[in-house]
């Protein structure tokens, strides 16, 4: 049973930002410290990646743990009610995700997905980027 009325709810779920939040701004300043520079959200790639390197066509990913369900996380919880309505919004989550990541490859781009958990261990998300970004032919040829 929800403890909350259902204005009061609807008012917190309100207040749940989907652009500019804290994880997303900790990785653009990771991001900028380094001399990347890149693009916000664009609208007309599948799945709307937060960040975007052009020039190395990578798109990175902040999924939050909760929503996007990272399998071990412990912020993955499921609310206590209305389980099924809960489970059925993750998985739908999940496939729209697998599946924008899929056409986002096929088009060329390389997504990276960054966990919200993985954020708060700076070196951890920085190394996950590092990895990948070097893999890519532009910084292979020194031109980063």
């Amino acid at each position: 049973m929800d403890s909350l009325t259902p204005e009061k709810r609807s008012w917190n779920m309100s207040r749940i930002k989907g652009r500019d939040t804290k994880p997303e701004l900790i990785i653009r300043s990771l991001l900028h410290r380094r001399g990347f520079r890149f693009k916000l959200s664009d609208k007309t790639l599948p799945g709307r990646p937060d960040i975007l390197l052009p020039k190395y066509k990578v798109a990175i990913f902040i999924n939050g743990c909760f929503w996007h369900r990272n399998t071990g996380c412990k912020q993955a919880t499921t609310p206590k009610s209305r389980v099924e309505f809960w489970n059925d919004k993750f998985k739908q989550n999940q496939e729209r995700d697998k599946k924008n990541l899929s056409v986002l490859k096929k088009s060329g781009w390389l997504p990276l997905v960054i966990w919200e958990c993985e954020i708060k261990a700076d070196a951890a998300a920085v190394s996950k980027i590092s990895d990948v970004l070097m893999k890519c032919p532009v910084i292979a040829r020194g031109a980063a």
